[in-house]
């Protein structure tokens, strides 16, 4: 059963001014006007209006919005439609840096909920690069006897190493470390590394890079580089530790 437009024009402004969350499941032709111009063609979706001052119009498809706008400044009418002369819903939001438009027209409303959710930017991330990256430098001879790490994060100018060590033959070894599947730009970026610190410290360097899993075509590169690949898992608590740290010798035909 749909919602009358006077109920539903009331639940909307009044979420608009009092900065909470408010839900619209309806049938709906968006049309946007700004950077490029664009038409949604009439049918039945999602809209989201947040605190943030941000509008977003929903599929059942696909994480991201079909349309969005953010910064925006939001009102929100009964108006009759010019084309199909019936009374309707607008919505008509726009921002003025840069200069953008968004108007939707509700034909029909079947839900209307405003929600007054709390704003938060306490995000904890367990088990983060960082993490894992400290508990490396805390000890490296797991990995293989002798290495002693140098320096965490090391500055270039195209990126962030993350550990440079020292192994027992008094080389320099650059260590790579992904928290998911390597891919061939993961390889591509730790011989960058190698190059540079070879350069830089005039010293034979090798390359390792740590990787739960690796993808068939990234290790195929590795191993015509000469770098070295170590699969490895972790545990995700107060802080995360990496376990299980295997080196991968696998030739290519054994994938």
């Amino acid at each position: 059963m749909n919602i009358s437009f006077k109920d539903a024009q009331d639940k909307i402004i009044t979420a608009i001014k009092n900065q909470e969350m408010c839900i619209i499941v309806g049938e709906c032709f968006v049309e946007y006007d700004g950077r490029a111009s664009s038409k949604l063609r009439r049918g039945r979706r999602l809209l989201l209006l947040k605190s943030d001052n941000s509008i977003s119009i929903h599929e059942n498809r696909l994480v991201r919005p079909t349309n969005y706008m953010m910064n925006a400044s939001t009102s929100c009418k009964i108006v009759t439609d010019e084309v199909e002369g019936c009374e309707i819903i607008e919505l008509f939001s726009k921002r003025l840096k840069p200069k953008e438009t968004l108007k939707v027209k509700l034909y029909s409303i079947e839900d209307v909920n405003a929600y007054d959710l709390p704003q938060s930017n306490d995000l904890r991330l367990s088990g983060s690069e960082k993490e894992l990256n400290d508990a490396l430098m805390d000890d490296l001879s797991f990995l293989e006897p002798g290495l002693k790490p140098i320096n965490q994060q090391q500055v270039f100018r195209k990126g962030i190493c993350d550990i440079v060590a020292e192994d027992s033959a008094g080389r320099l070894v650059v260590i790579e470390l992904k928290r998911r599947k390597a891919d061939y730009a993961a390889v591509t970026q730790l011989k960058r590394y190698v190059e540079q610190i070879e350069k830089m410290k005039g010293v034979e360097t090798r390359g390792i890079l740590l990787a739960p899993e690796i993808r068939k075509s990234a290790m195929e590169l590795l191993q015509s580089y000469g770098l070295d690949y170590y699969s490895y898992d972790f545990t995700i608590g107060e802080r995360s530790e990496i376990k299980g740290i295997g080196k991968s010798q696998q030739k290519l035909f054994d994938y």
